[in-house]
């Protein structure tokens, strides 16, 4: 069998941990019938949000750092369509490898399948159902576009075949997140430190991260979630690793100022955040990827949107939705602190990666 090449789309934090273990799939494969060639757009690109998770989770170096970061979704998007243009022309890839809803995902999928290169999507059919998120928008073009759909959940081989999208070209092979968890756990806890360095007792504190657009670019949300937050650090200690774009919208109001009791600190690498979701009695967030990891973790989780595209966690009773509102926000971060959630198998057995790779192989 000849040999199949496969440029793999990267370009922020959780796509740098689907792709740490269906790179390491690929690598391991008998035969070495894939080649693999990583694209780093550049929208994460600084040393807390990419380089740390590249050298912690032995990702292959990119072959190609494009550099693309900051601008309007618009701009950003453009330049990268561009530029992954170019490296598929140059490369002739059989397949173009993309992962979730980021910008790099949606420009990956328009590139490739203008110039007729194969799609295929991990972490397919998921659905928020609001179009007013970016992420929203990027993931069903990106699902629309793709030849193999590597579904998580039944709930998103659902929303597929409510699309339109049936067939052999949709798998449903479980949650490359949960593998990587999985493999590195245990390295977290021999390696990481954070827990002594901040000086963290486990179970007692808070995990907190706030990110998306939705909450950071609007000031009267991001107060309102930062007001929650620290009423909860009022009983438990809050900790939070803040996000380029959090800090960058906080320090762009003069009279906007962090609230008195929450731990802020820079951005942690993989396995410290590890850490810090094993150990923590909750965890408040607006990512998707971070809501999984609490799950995983066995550790209640808020989520700081009024919608979300893991609604499995919902409906298990795991996770809540709190949106923006600070009572709600305190009100239900201190009654789930520490409370046990269900221990249900949503997301597959932890060899995703492994079924991904022999798919494209």
């Amino acid at each position: 069998m000849p040999q199949k090449t496969v440029v793999t789309i990267v370009g922020a934090r959780p796509q740098f941990i689907k792709a740490a273990a269906v790179s390491r799939a690929i690598a391991r494969m008998a035969g070495s019938p894939l080649r693999e060639l990583l694209v780093h757009t550049g929208q994460h690109h600084d040393e807390n949000m990419s380089e740390v998770f590249f050298r912690e989770l032995s990702i292959p170096a990119p072959a190609l750092n494009l550099g693309i970061a900051g601008g309007t979704h618009g701009r950003m998007t453009g330049r990268m369509l561009e530029e992954i243009e170019k490296a598929l022309v140059e490369h002739k890839p059989d397949w173009l490898l993309i992962y979730g809803d980021t910008n790099s995902t949606l420009a990956g999928a328009l590139a490739a399948s203008k110039l007729h290169i194969p799609v295929a999507h991990v972490e397919a059919g998921l659905r928020s159902f609001d179009r007013r998120m970016p992420e929203e928008v990027n993931r069903v073009v990106a699902d629309h576009l793709s030849t193999l759909l590597f579904a998580p959940t039944d709930v998103a081989v659902q929303n597929l075949r409510t699309e339109g999208i049936v067939g052999d070209k949709v798998r449903r092979v479980g949650d490359v997140m949960f593998d990587v968890m999985l493999f590195y756990r245990d390295v977290a806890a021999r390696q990481s430190t954070i827990l002594q360095r901040l000086e963290l007792v486990p179970k007692t504190f808070v995990l907190a991260t706030v990110h998306r657009a939705e909450n950071t670019d609007d000031p009267a949300r991001l107060r309102s979630i930062l007001g929650g937050l620290a009423a909860i650090s009022e009983k438990h200690t809050v900790v939070l690793p803040i996000h380029p774009r959090t800090r960058a919208a906080i320090s762009a109001r003069s009279d906007f100022k962090f609230p008195p009791g929450l731990r802020v600190i820079d951005p942690v690498g993989y396995l410290d955040m590890l850490s810090l979701e094993w150990n923590a009695g909750l965890i408040a967030t607006d990512s998707g990827g971070v809501q999984k990891e609490a799950f995983f973790a066995s550790v209640p989780c808020i989520t700081l949107r009024d919608n979300t595209e893991w609604v499995e966690l919902i409906h298990s009773g795991a996770n809540v939705l709190v949106g923006a509102d600070a009572a709600r926000i305190a009100a239900e971060g201190l009654r789930r602190f520490a409370s046990r959630i269900p221990e249900t198998p949503l997301y597959g057995d932890g060899h995703a990666a492994e079924q991904i790779a022999a798919a494209l192989a």
